[in-house]
């Protein structure tokens, strides 16, 4: 609304930087490759802008910066509008963050109490952490705001305030990234700076917003059927209210109420909605235990499209790869599995050592352990192919590139 596409900047970890690319595609925008910011690793909000001011900096000089959260759903209306304006203005001189004009009491979102009045705006009083309901209850009539996580700042004043606030996090990025990040805390930058700072004001938002944070907030957002379920994909339900139900296949809900039902097909969860916010603790479980359900979804984005693990087993494991139009992947071998590829859609250009051949809808190939090859989707449309890989050992490691479009080793 206010920037080109050469002033946008992202951050995001690597882990995410094609599924980036990807959307960036799909909205048919032209990012500069600099301007897609890279974090090694995740430490909160704080680094992860940080990093993006300092860039900007360096290249820019001293613009002021709006910073916005890539998960929040928001109606850029006129009052979205005026709202940044009103914070640009305040910006020369303060930290801004916007403070959402509440709809009602919620337990999952912090709050914000503004104090002495501002043009255009309030200094801020008081941050507070999400509170419980009845908590929530009296700071909606005390005239409390939805912290948002938003801002707006002039990039001198956000550093200075760093440096007084956080020398630490400053000092960091004075090595190379790789380096910084394994010094850097965890922390974000309500904790680190804006709890801290006598230069935040806040600039009301009255829009609609969500930062689909819970599945409280999914459920609000989404629309229900006659008995107030949620649901995605495939679902049966008898005597089933007021229900969160997620699947990608058939799910049958009888006469329950008030849960939470996400079927991913590698890990079903079944919770009260209530306790919805336990499952950061279930996560944790699976790190503690290794588990790489709690890193890795079932689909995988890489630049040349994604793949996602359909059936696997000790000695084999079978996806469906989807390469996009003009995209092909590495030329690579592996030396512990041969892999049998089917072409469900579209048509696929095949390398297997010195040999080069089509394949079309039904038609197979098979590449020996050992063998040098290549899939490249020269059509106009997506290309999906069955991939069977079969072998003692199958982790995404056993890999030998030798070409790469992407860079990659």
């Amino acid at each position: 609304m206010f920037s080109r596409p050469d002033e946008v900047y992202i951050v995001a970890n690597e882990k995410y930087r094609f599924r980036v690319l990807d959307q960036l595609s799909e909205m048919d925008i032209d990012l500069p490759d600099e301007n897609i910011l890279i974090e090694p690793d995740s430490k909160n909000t704080l680094p992860a802008i940080y990093y993006a001011v300092k860039t900007i900096m360096e290249r820019d000089g001293d613009p002021k910066i709006a910073v916005l959260p890539s998960d929040h759903l928001i109606e850029a209306n006129e009052n979205y509008r005026r709202a940044f304006e009103e914070a640009e203005k305040l910006a020369k001189d303060w930290l801004v963050v916007f403070g959402v004009e509440p709809t009602k009491p919620h337990a999952g979102y912090g709050y914000i109490k503004p104090g002495k009045p501002l043009d255009g705006g309030y200094e801020v009083e008081r941050f507070v952490e999400k509170p419980d309901l009845e908590r929530a209850r009296e700071y909606l009539s005390e005239g409390y705001l939805w912290n948002s996580g938003m801002f707006l700042f002039r990039a001198s004043i956000f550093t200075e305030e760093c440096n007084k606030y956080q020398p630490e996090v400053v000092r960091a990025f004075k090595e190379g990234l790789e380096d910084a990040y394994k010094k850097l805390p965890k922390i974000s930058v309500d904790y680190g700076v804006m709890e801290k700072t006598d230069k935040a004001a806040v600039v009301p938002l009255k829009t609609f917003w969500s930062d689909v944070g819970s599945f409280d907030s999914v459920y609000e957002i989404f629309d229900k059927d006659e008995n107030g379920n949620a649901v995605k994909g495939e679902c049966i339900s008898l005597d089933a209210r007021n229900n969160i139900i997620f699947g990608e296949r058939l799910t049958a809900a009888v006469g329950v109420e008030d849960l939470v039902i996400i079927d991913t097909r590698d890990a079903v969860l079944v919770c009260k909605r209530e306790e919805a916010q336990k499952v950061k603790d279930l996560v944790e479980i699976l790190k503690e235990r290794g588990d790489k359900r709690a890193f890795v979804h079932r689909t995988s984005y890489r630049p040349w499209g994604s793949f996602t693990v359909l059936e696997e087993g000790d000695f084999y494991k079978i996806k469906r790869l989807t390469v996009l139009p003009g995209k092909r992947l590495s030329l690579q071998k592996h030396y512990h599995r041969s892999e049998h590829w089917v072409v469900v859609k579209g048509t696929a250009r095949v390398t297997i050592d010195d040999r080069e051949f089509l394949l079309r809808n039904g038609e197979s190939t098979f590449i020996l352990a050992g063998k040098k090859h290549r899939l490249e989707n020269p059509g106009l449309l997506p290309l999906e192919v069955i991939e069977v890989q079969i072998g003692e050992y199958l982790e995404d490691d056993d890999i030998e590139r030798f070409d790469d479009d992407f860079g990659r080793n």
